[in-house]
């Protein structure tokens, strides 16, 4: 990037009624805290050069009429580096949104912390970590959006922390700056596109693209109902002891009762609502809203319907080859045909993808948002199941119900899958679901292989279309292990009871008024 534009630059790139947050006025020593000898002259000079006093300029502003708090920094002022008056701003900037129940969106630009403040300057980050820790206790959303440079702790902190991490083209990316590298390092791996590689970015967006797509995540983001209370807060429901789990892909339907403080609702026929309206979100305290809602409980999401066969399979062996079929639709049909607008998250933030794997997001439908994780047919990889939690606890934070699709013949289970810490990602995701702070809907959408795509579906309130399966085992790998010819593979599929009317009497999916969207089929 050759061209780096100011911070009121970027603010009036994405808004347009920008109006700038009071900030602590604090005297300092000559000199600052260290008296850096020149120190006083090189700030005058950058306020000079940028017309700003600090690094950072905090404001409110809509964008694309979503109210939020702005966090720009300035990088011509001493390369938009963290200092005492630097962390003031943004804590008041934190507590503001917090007060006014506001999203918050840190446009980074720095090099990291101010060396003529020395360690103080560095405790600022600190001060930061704990601001942006306090906002995402609070049902707040952070999106950080990276410009050029992002480096040093600006990018530990106000970015990596972020809930979502968008990018812009080029942009230099790295904890380590361009002059503390080893002689020897890739610079390539150290920009955003490296970044979206490896799992620690959400997407990279042109500056002509920023606007709207910043607009549409903060609609997003901010279109939840709240989380569930806790047990033993006002609300809380105990859930249903008896567990009735299947799998489920496709669009969100009622919560499992697995998670803590979280009602067990029956699920609604394919494509019905559940009763009431959609939850509005309240305007902020200056009555420009809308703004982020009060946590209160969320409402499951509907189960989508099936888009593929509407009779159920005759066999076992049937639901394997119709699961297998490609004809069948996989999770990119499910999702279209769900949602009116939807947006990715990409990556694990620990170095690792799945994007043929596992898709992850949050989609808007009927003016709900709803998060989604659907498996796409293929064996997942540990970064997409990690993703996957990482989604889920999002969804919870933010108050927004989950859908997830389970569509997988198991987990990837290759070398390099084990060194990538497949057992503990799954784990991780088993883990996201029995706590989840808002519904999950799971619909079954094809493959449902063994704990590769149980980990995914939810207790009690898992649902199935009719071509697919759920099996302990493949029955190919079933009959291996049995020592049975291959002639014997269909046999054992039945004896297996893997269609979905076998995993309804099994009382493994809902049996409720609908046990298999779309089919007419009443079971109660």
């Amino acid at each position: 990037m050759t061209e780096r534009p100011t911070a009121r630059e970027v603010l009036a790139l994405i808004a347009d009624d920008f109006t700038e947050l009071p900030y602590p006025a604090k005297d300092s020593a000559p000199d600052g805290p260290l008296a850096w000898q020149g120190y006083d002259a090189s700030r005058a000079r950058a306020a000079e050069r940028t017309g700003e006093t600090e690094s950072v300029v905090c404001g409110t502003a809509h964008v694309e009429g979503t109210r939020a708090v702005l966090i720009a920094f300035e990088f011509g002022f001493l390369g938009g580096s963290l200092g005492e008056r630097t962390g003031d701003r943004l804590e008041a900037a934190y507590t503001h949104a917090r007060e006014h129940r506001l999203p918050v969106v840190p446009l980074v630009a720095t090099g990291g912390s101010r060396m003529q403040e020395g360690m103080l300057a560095l405790t600022q980050l600190q001060r930061v970590a704990r601001q942006s820790a306090l906002t995402r206790e609070a049902g707040l959303p952070q999106i950080a959006v990276l410009r050029d440079p992002t480096t040093g702790g600006g990018w530990a902190t106000l970015g990596a922390g972020a809930d979502v991490i968008l990018a812009l083209p080029g942009a230099q990316v790295g904890f380590a700056g361009s002059r503390v590298r080893p002689p020897d390092a890739d610079p390539a791996a150290y920009t955003a596109e490296a970044q979206l590689a490896a799992g620690a970015v959400d997407a990279v967006v042109p500056p002509a693209d920023l606007r709207e797509t910043l607009g549409r995540w903060l609609r997003l983001l901010t279109g939840g109902t709240g989380a569930a209370p806790e047990p033993g807060e006002p609300g809380a429901t105990e859930a249903p002891t008896r567990a009735t789990t299947g799998p489920g892909g496709g669009r969100s339907a009622a919560r499992a009762p697995g998670g803590p403080g979280t009602a067990a609702a029956p699920a609604p026929p394919a494509g019905e609502e559940s009763a009431g309206e959609p939850a509005r979100s309240p305007r902020d305290a200056t009555g420009q809203g809308p703004v982020a809602p009060v946590p209160t409980a969320a409402r499951p999401a509907p189960v989508p319907a099936p888009l593929g066969a509407s009779a159920l399979p005759a066999t076992g062996w049937d639901a394997v080859q119709r699961a297998r079929s490609p004809e069948r639709p996989r999770a990119e049909a499910y999702l279209d045909a769900y949602f009116a607008d939807r947006l990715a998250i990409s990556g694990d933030r620990c170095g690792g993808t799945d994007p043929g794997g596992m898709l992850c997001g949050f989609g808007e439908r009927e003016g709900r948002t709803i998060a989604y994780a659907a498996q796409t047919g293929t064996p997942t990889c540990p970064a997409g199941y990690r993703t996957a939690a990482r989604l889920i606890r999002l969804a919870g934070r933010l108050g927004i119900p989950v859908l997830t699709l389970v569509d997988t013949p198991g987990a990837a289970n290759d070398a390099e899958a084990e060194r990538q810490g497949a057992g503990a990602a799954i784990a991780d995701v088993f883990g996201a679901v029995a706590t989840a702070r808002t519904p999950v809907t799971t619909l079954v959408i094809g493959e449902g292989g063994s704990g590769g795509a149980l980990a995914l579906a939810a207790p009690g309130n898992t649902w199935a279309t009719p071509d697919s399966y759920f099996s302990v085992i493949a029955p190919e790998l079933a009959a291996a292990i049995l020592k049975r010819p291959p002639e014997e593979v269909e046999a054992t599929a039945d004896q297996l009871r893997i269609r979905p009317q076998d995993l309804m009497e099994l009382e493994v999916i809902r049996k409720g008024d609908q046990p298999f969207p779309g089919t007419g089929d009443r079971r109660s």
